[in-house]
């Protein structure tokens, strides 16, 4: 009967999700390590801005770094921790494995190297009411690929431009739909293979530590809790898939039966209630403060018990 903590991924940014820490003395110090790194102030962010991936990456991490620094105190003990995409990398820093003004630093890092790395326009779309082999199919043939694997006929997918156009038209034909999304890179697809290795290399020159509890790799749903594990898992992420059915999966196995997703959005804890109805997951953007969540995760712990 434990708590598992959610590091959410970019696309949910909106104009109020930094209100929680609003104000708060103990957000400070990192939304000062972010105004240096993106070089604006996150609380007089344009929200038109909030979606370019070399700020999107860093803000998430920090909205998430920051609502669990706020929440530490005064909830149990996470059993273990697991981030979508950028969110993998929040994790390690909740789980103190990486000092929380690294992980903005690296998520930069990060961003700058996609970026870089993206020779064409391109970006993610996500993909529903189809099948894996079908939808690897329609990849296949219009140069797109299966990025993020999400459950059974949910998927997001990356590619061109120009091919994620194709592969839209592709989809619907076959009786799917398809959302595009705010972000401007393929994502966990080959074409972001130049940035792997340089992101590793500045993995490697980074102060780790022993986590408090194992983080899952988004690729498999593994278990880490070592350096080297670490730093595998957020170099490959970089241009293969996730599979974050199988964190979803892992979490239930590993008997968490509360998950509490850090912001911004609430993406995670809606499919976490759509995979896993018997669980208890909800996102903090959905309260009103920082004690309301806290009394919410320790009253279902609570319920568990009993």
């Amino acid at each position: 009967m434990t708590l598992a903590i959610l590091c959410p991924g970019q696309g949910d940014q909106t104009p109020g999700m930094l209100d929680l820490l609003r104000g708060s003395p103990g957000a400070k110090p990192l939304l000062h390590v972010l105004a240096d790194v993106i070089g604006h102030d996150p609380l007089t962010l344009p929200p038109d801005r909030c979606h370019a991936n070399a700020i999107a990456q860093p803000l998430v991490c920090t909205i998430a770094l920051a609502a669990f620094a706020l929440l530490r105190d005064h909830i149990p003990e996470p059993a273990v921790f697991a981030g979508y995409s950028v969110g993998e990398l929040a994790a390690h820093g909740c789980a103190g494995a990486l000092a929380p003004e690294a992980v903005v630093r690296l998520a930069r890092q990060r961003a700058e190297l996609m970026d870089a790395a993206s020779a064409e326009p391109g970006g993610l779309c996500a993909v529903r009411g189809l099948g894996r082999a079908a939808l690897a199919a329609l990849c296949g043939q219009t140069g797109c690929f299966i990025a993020i694997v999400n459950g059974e006929d949910r998927f997001i997918a990356g590619g061109r431009a120009a091919d994620l156009a194709a592969l839209d038209r592709a989809v619907e034909a076959e009786g799917g739909k398809v959302t595009h999304l705010s972000i401007a890179v393929a994502s966990h697809t080959p074409l972001m293979e130049p940035a792997r290795e340089p992101f590793r290399a500045r993995l490697l020159e980074a102060a780790w530590q022993t986590p408090s509890a194992p983080v899952l790799a988004g690729v498999s749903g593994a278990a880490v809790r070592n350096r080297a594990k670490a730093i595998e898992a957020l170099a490959i992420q970089i241009d293969h898939p996730l599979d974050w059915a199988a964190c979803l999966d892992a979490l239930d196995e590993r008997r968490c039966t509360v998950l509490l997703e850090l912001g911004p959005g609430s993406g995670l804890s809606r499919m976490a209630r759509e995979r896993l109805p018997h669980l208890q997951a909800r996102a903090v953007c959905e309260f009103a403060s920082i004690s309301g969540v806290a009394s919410w995760v320790r009253q279902h712990l609570d319920d568990a018990v009993e």
